[in-house]
């Protein structure tokens, strides 16, 4: 990690890593989180019967959003020219599970972006939904994978997470 350039000038200030003469390069980064609900609010969503209309389509559209603005969510974090945001989102018994997968051709890596596309679409479903259940929790929102970059392919391993319904206990 002493490699790595840190967010700390010479005089232990903090600021933005200068990544100016860094060469562009094609980066992806994969997240996933879930937000756990009761099977009627799960049915409720698949039957089209919640109030406030379409929250699948509207959470997406808030992910997409959000990777597109992580560089004012987050400090220090570059703005990026994202070429690609992907958001899915499944529909289980217990609640629901979302991934992220952005692109980008750029000297920084895109795995913030899709982190908070995960969460901000997450908080979304949320918010839609709370006024059926304030009891939902948001869960297990981790990077998946990434490539590109200096730093190479990272893939997570070991615990599944939130892919099946037993994650959720």
């Amino acid at each position: 990690m002493d490699n790595y350039p840190n967010h700390l000038n010479e005089r232990g200030e903090v600021h933005m890593v200068d990544v100016g003469k860094k060469l562009p390069t094609e980066r992806m980064a994969r997240a996933r989180g879930s937000l756990r609900a009761s099977a009627q609010i799960c049915q409720a969503v698949l039957e089209g019967r919640v109030p406030k209309g379409d929250v699948l389509a509207v959470s997406r559209v808030a992910g997409i959003m959000a990777a597109k603005k992580t560089g004012e969510w987050i400090p220090l974090c570059h703005p990026l020219p994202l070429t690609a945001t992907e958001i899915e989102i499944a529909v289980k018994d217990d609640g629901f599970v979302v991934e992220s997968q952005v692109r980008t051709t750029a000297a920084t890596g895109v795995e913030m972006e899709a982190l908070v596309a995960v969460t901000a679409s997450l908080l979304t479903l949320y918010d839609m939904l709370k006024s059926m259940d304030r009891t939902m929790v948001l869960k297990d929102v981790v990077l998946l994978e990434k490539s590109g970059g200096r730093s190479g392919h990272f893939i997570r391993e070991g615990r599944d997470y939130v892919e099946n319904s037993d994650s959720h206990e």
